[in-house]
């Protein structure tokens, strides 16, 4: 889940990183109000959760609280990519002289967290290091044994900073890392860091990803920055469909029968087992097929919540068929997961022999599952056929 920029600020400030003056506003009049206790020139941010905010517009400088006020309103009305403005953050300017790059996430390969540490902050990392690769550095660190700051000192230092750079740049790094370890985040970041010519050293923008499944675990945080419990949080806002997939997941503690995103596919899935909804998700394309979503389903969800999911997708416009499929290894009562399918296809009005293109969830009771599916006229296969094989045939179905 990702945070507004405001909202990765606020974290930042509860760990002494030095900040801007500035506050979030949701109206043209109230920008105009920060801007003139904060005092002198200020800059008006877009809060949404995606890039390209400057290219799109929306970030403005304005000198005047008048000219702040001008210029909220505008940022306010405008949608990047997709994304209407929460608010826009309103901070004072400050006389940068140069801008560093830092950051923490996960190597998926390595399996370590790694600071990425750049001198050249300000554009697009990914391009300083096409261009520039000796203005990054790269450095691993485990999480077995206690943090020393002094890794972030070896990430500063090998791009080149020395002296007193590298001594005043080192703990706000080291905050950076220790944030991102404390919150389970799977991203901290701040670009631009940024010196003044007096020397002093500001977070002048920052990004914060949290794991997904870390949000009961840090639910206080998340209450006093205002982040709701209804908001996912990703790269964009949830849709409608993806909101209701979330309630009906909600619905049950039993099993999984959730974490819909949306797509404008005409097969709708009903898929689990964790990589391997993500590798059935990918067969489907492969064979040329359009998923209608993504979700997952596991863990003896119940005959309410399988119901449920499958009348959310089939009421999704364009919606043909659906395919359920699960993982080689399963231990998700087959029978269950088939009545709710079924359940929810008599339900919509639709025929189950017509609407599931595939049935192939191996696990418990697959003989009780079998037989409800064979009642019905549903295709189905066991483990002896792959998951690649599975999503194949559904795919044709819809030819």
């Amino acid at each position: 889940m990702r945070f507004y920029e405001y909202e990765a600020k606020a974290l930042f400030a509860k760990h002494g990183t030095p900040l801007l003056k500035g506050r979030v506003a949701k109206t043209a009049a109230e920008a105009q109000r920060i801007a003139a206790e904060i005092g002198g020139k200020v800059v008006l941010k877009s809060q949404v959760l995606t890039g390209g905010r400057m290219k799109a517009g929306g970030v403005k400088f304005a000198d005047t609280p008048e000219q702040a006020a001008q210029h909220a309103e505008a940022i306010l009305g405008l949608v990047i990519n997709g994304q209407s403005a929460r608010g826009v953050l309103v901070e004072e300017c400050a006389p940068v002289k140069k801008e560093y790059f830092a950051a923490v996430t996960w190597d998926g390969r390595r399996k370590l967290p790694v600071v990425i540490f750049s001198d050249m902050g300000g554009i697009d990392i990914e391009e300083v290091a096409e261009k520039h690769p000796e203005h990054v550095s790269r450095t691993h660190f485990s999480t077995l044994v206690p943090f020393s700051p002094y890794i972030a000192k070896q990430a500063i230092a090998a791009t080149g900073v020395t002296g007193d750079d590298l001594n005043k740049l080192t703990p706000i790094v080291a905050t950076l890392i220790e944030i991102f370890l404390k919150y389970d985040l799977t991203l901290a970041e701040i670009n631009p860091l940024g010196k003044t010519g007096e020397g002093k050293f500001l977070v002048l923008d920052g990004h914060i990803d949290m794991e997904g499944d870390a949000r009961d675990k840090y639910a206080q945080l998340l209450a006093e920055l205002g982040i709701g419990k209804e908001e996912t949080r990703e790269a964009r806002p949830p849709t409608p469909f993806e909101i209701a997939g979330a309630e009906v997941d909600a619905s049950d503690h039993r099993g999984v029968a959730g974490n819909v995103k949306e797509f404008d596919g005409d097969l709708g899935l009903v898929i689990g087992a964790g990589g391997g909804s993500l590798t059935l998700f990918d067969a489907i394309r492969k064979h040329g097929g359009k998923p209608a979503n993504y979700c997952e389903i596991g863990g003896n969800p119940s005959v309410k919540k399988a119901c449920g999911l499958t009348k959310l997708i089939l009421s999704k416009p364009g919606v043909k068929k659906i395919a359920v499929m699960m993982n080689v290894v399963s231990n998700t009562r087959v029978d269950i997961v088939a009545r709710g399918v079924i359940k929810g296809c008599v339900e919509s009005g639709r025929n189950p022999a017509d609407t599931i293109a595939i049935f192939r969830i191996p696990g418990a009771w697959e003989d009780d599952g079998f037989k409800i599916l064979e009642k019905y006229g549903v295709e189905y296969c066991d483990r002896t056929v792959s998951m690649y094989e599975a999503a194949g045939r559904a795919v044709a179905k819809m030819r």
